[in-house]
């Protein structure tokens, strides 16, 4: 190290704040303008309603960003979390974690808190009473002494509740003997909500010490226990979370094993950090992270030690074995050596690349169909496709979340040759199929399969390229399919489809272990105005497929794909520009390019 390296050390900086804010635009630039003069790198997530911060850097820059941030009376009482640490050293695990690039966005929400959309948010001024690091010991360390007026009398009411997923808990947790501790075993928060509205018995009358890493996901899961309604009133929440905990007490204190985090450092922890987790597959005491090892299924980091890591190897996670989603079985050598052989997967689907045995595996490809269609009327428009990538190839189509209503035109009928009009209604509602969307216009209101609207006018075939609305809710959909069917390669979309598709491209270092994929194939599509749109910025290796300036697409025009397919990287992208309509064509050379750039993934 030189002495310039050690004058001036690295560090990393956590902190958020839930506020109303009120220029989004403005804060954006500080935020670009101030973290590229620093040298910043990591995540800025700004909301309406606050801001949720991971950067690393110089700690003298880090603490020139803190003075920054603290001039503006939004922040008053942010509480900023900095540790000094060694630069990232490990590329793979610097670059998932974002700390190879600085990246600011705004988001609708700074924490996920539900897969579905909420009638109403939890309202976080509602949130459970704030503890200090040194409160939080003190409460577990008497145990069954009055917190303050109104709270337990005996340990038999106090539990704990960690607020984190799963694979964190696995490597360390709070422990207090006589103190029950609620590990959810969620895979990613947004799982949180539903398992508190299933667990509200167990948590109903006691009094509630919540903790997650950094404290903000206590905010928003402690105000949505507190809206339970009586008997959820006694909440409590680690302020500063695990991290300002274990600098209070550095021998661990109650804590025991490690604290996961966000960042290059995967996990940090007391002077006394026990190994308290074990390998997935021998069992044998192991908590490092610094693999990347995943469930095939779910994607959930997953730990495998050393010994044990074979490349090639496919890995379940303990809730996918648990739910018998592709099980494996993993008898263990004496040396540690795994042989990992999958149960209920067809071995001739596995590629010899990816999973270490001798044949092909087909890619998987989550299909979206255009605006007010369904999953099987686009089965049915590429079937020509499927059939001619059948040996590389697997499709899989689904409807899209929002069900449209049926509109009908009354048709006009020249009736013996006189000007006399004839009104047909709306045929039978038994004949027709229904109709679906992936964004719909912002004052959108669903309708049922028996709601008929009559045009007041003639159609605008060009309609959905103006619709924004919807997005955030067709986002958890497909996070909920990925979880029930995934994992998938890649993402096809099509007309409206595409200009979803290209939505999930845009946020894809964002959704990492919730929707991982390879690869967009993006079928006469079109760009949406929204913030996550820059030029030339998705980092996605992608297949632009439209009508060229003298096709027949009367849909989508040329351009609009053209200019869709520029947000792309340059590098990473391929383009074809065919002759037909809106479709997807299937013959030479068209088919050709198709299937030479599937074989990269292969």
């Amino acid at each position: 190290m030189s002495d310039l390296e050690q004058a001036d050390p690295y560090g990393v900086l956590l902190y958020y704040k839930y506020a109303s804010v009120p220029n989004l635009d403005e804060l954006v630039s500080f935020y670009e303008l101030n973290c590229n003069s620093l040298g910043l790198l990591g995540r800025v997530r700004l909301a309406p309603h606050g801001v949720n911060v991971t950067v690393g850097g110089k700690l003298s820059a880090l603490e020139e960003h803190i003075d920054a941030v603290k001039s503006n009376a939004l922040f008053e009482g942010t509480d900023f979390k900095l540790a000094s640490c060694d630069q990232p050293l490990n590329d793979k695990v610097a670059k998932e974690c974002g700390f190879t690039s600085l990246s600011v966005r705004v988001v609708e929400e700074l924490v996920t808190f539900s897969s579905q959309p909420l009638v109403r948010s939890p309202d976080i001024s509602f949130a459970g009473r704030h503890l200090s690091a040194l409160e939080f010991h003190s409460v577990l360390q008497s145990a069954g002494k009055l917190l303050d007026e109104g709270s337990p009398t005996s340990s038999e009411r106090l539990v704990l509740l960690d607020a984190r997923n799963l694979y964190e808990t696995r490597i360390g947790k709070f422990h207090k003997p006589g103190v029950e501790t609620l590990d959810p075993q969620i895979r990613q928060y947004s799982d949180l909500h539903d398992w508190i509205d299933d667990n509200s018995e167990r948590l109903q009358g006691k009094c509630i010490l919540m903790y997650c890493t950094g404290g903000i996901r206590c905010e928003m899961a402690s105000a949505y226990i507190k809206g339970k309604g009586p008997g959820f009133g006694n909440v409590y929440q680690l302020y500063g979370g695990i991290q300002r905990y274990l600098e209070q007490f550095p021998d661990g204190g109650f804590f025991k094993g490690k604290n996961f985090v966000f960042d290059h450092r995967i996990s940090v922890g007391s002077s006394n950090a026990n190994v308290i987790s074990t390998c997935l597959l021998c069992s044998c005491l192991f908590d490092d992270y610094s693999a990347r090892c995943r469930c095939a299924s779910c994607r959930m980091l997953v730990l495998v030690c050393d010994g044990c890591q074979v490349e090639g190897s496919i890995y379940t996670c303990e809730l996918c074995q648990k739910h018998g989603k592709c099980g494996l079985s993993t008898p263990v050598t004496e040396n540690c050596q795994s042989e990992v052989l999958p149960r209920e997967i067809d071995l001739k689907t596995l590629s010899s690349d990816r999973q270490g045995f001798g044949t092909s595996r087909k890619l998987r490809i989550l299909c979206l169909h255009g605006f007010r269609q369904n999953a099987s009327s686009f089965k049915g428009r590429t079937a020509s496709l499927a059939k001619k990538l059948r040996n590389i190839v697997e499709l899989v189509f689904v409807d899209a979340p929002h069900e449209l209503r049926f509109i009908f035109r009354p048709s006009v009928i020249d009736v013996h040759s006189e000007s006399v009009t004839e009104h047909r209604g709306p045929p039978p509602k038994e004949k027709c199929n229904k109709k679906f969307a992936w964004l719909v216009p912002p004052d959108f209101s669903a309708g049922s399969e028996a709601d008929w609207k009559v045009a007041d006018g003639p159609f605008d075939p060009l309609q959905y390229q103006q619709q924004t609305g919807g997005f955030d809710s067709s986002l958890a959909y497909l996070k909920s399919m990925y979880l029930r069917d995934g994992p998938f390669d890649g993402i096809l979309g099509f007309s409206q489809g595409a200009a979803m598709a290209a939505l999930v491209c845009a946020r894809k270092d964002n959704l990492k272990g919730e929707m991982d994929f390879r690869f967009a194939i993006l079928c006469s599509g079109f760009a949406l105005n929204l913030a996550e749109f820059e030029r030339g910025s998705i980092n996605c290796p992608s297949l632009h497929i439209f009508g060229s300036d003298h096709g027949r697409d009367r849909q989508i025009p040329n351009e609009a794909s053209a200019d869709l397919a520029e947000y792309f990287e340059n590098g990473s992208r391929v383009v074809i520009q065919h002759e037909g309509g809106h479709i997807i064509p299937t013959r030479s050379p068209h088919i050709d390019v198709v299937k030479n750039f599937l074989q990269r993934f292969l």
